[in-house]
């Protein structure tokens, strides 16, 4: 009997399925991953193999990626930090790259040519992504692959953020983007997985999956008392921070950006306007 999976993070379809789910699923054939690694500043990772199909989520530089099939400049994969499982430009990755040991800690860092900031940038990285790094050279850090980061920038991978909510608070402003996980723009659920992966917390991509498994359930009162920083409040489709017991901070389609509002305004907008009811609020640790 065929398992009933999630597609979005079981890599399954009618003609090809990971050889890791023989006999959950039905296909055509099965295929075991090839690992690689995101090479781009970040990588779309879409429904289907399209310029134009729709941003499911964004991958970083440095993530490692199973490749089950790459075929006409896309590469079918899943994500190995969140499972997750969508079709990424195959010129973003590359095979055989070196363990990142950094990632960028500043809300975004250029990458130079050289060990100077008069030149023209290479290319810039978004707050969470790694890198690996080769050596030093005065303020800056030289990568694998030969760019030079300023090195006040970057963190250790082994050094995490002590706190998400303030990693969060540095996206105030940010652009909406929907599927989006950078500073140029990301949605409600990446602001929050992005904010707790920085911190050392790993967390599912959408706000239904992280409603099921993050934390503890919070008793929800009509008057939102008993909150503190840090809780996560969930609505059908949408996630927020409190970044104070009454102050709510998320990636918002309403204003189309990241910021701040008074919890009730935001309880009572919801409710009335676009996703009902709060379904769940959860807090970590």
């Amino acid at each position: 009997m065929t398992a009933i999976l999630d597609r979005r993070i079981h890599a399954f379809r009618p003609d090809l399925a990971a050889r890791a789910l023989t006999g959950q699923v039905e296909a055509a054939r099965f295929a075991d991953p090839q690992p690689m690694r995101i090479v781009a500043a970040s990588a779309p990772v879409r429904r289907e193999p399209r310029p134009d199909a729709a941003l499911d989520t964004e991958a970083l530089a440095g993530e490692l990626v199973e490749v089950y099939e790459r075929e006409e400049g896309w590469a079918w994969a899943q994500l190995a930090r969140d499972g997750y499982v969508g079709y990424i430009p195959d010129d973003a990755l590359r095979p055989d790259q070196p363990a990142p040991t950094h990632r960028v800690a500043g809300l975004r860092t250029f990458v130079y040519p050289g060990p100077s900031i008069k030149l023209p940038p290479l290319t810039a990285l978004s707050l969470g992504a790694n890198v690996a790094v080769v050596e030093s050279k005065g303020d800056f850090a030289v990568l694998a692959d030969g760019g030079h980061v300023f090195a006040a920038h970057l963190a250790p991978l082994d050094q995490p953020e002590p706190d998400f909510v303030g990693v969060a608070e540095r996206f105030v402003g940010v652009p909406y983007l929907w599927g989006g996980k950078t500073s140029l723009g990301l949605d409600c659920s990446g602001l929050t997985q992005l904010s707790l992966a920085v911190a050392g917390i790993s967390a599912p991509r959408d706000s239904d999956m992280m409603e099921a498994t993050l934390g503890r359930p919070v008793e929800l009162r009509e008057d939102l008392s008993g909150l503190q920083r840090g809780d996560l409040i969930f609505w059908k489709g949408h996630v927020g921070i409190l970044t104070a017991p009454d102050t709510l901070l998320h990636a918002s389609g309403h204003v189309m950006s990241v910021y701040r509002e008074p919890l009730h305004e935001a309880r009572d907008r919801i409710r009335a306007k676009s996703f009902g009811e709060i379904t769940a609020i959860k807090r970590l640790g």
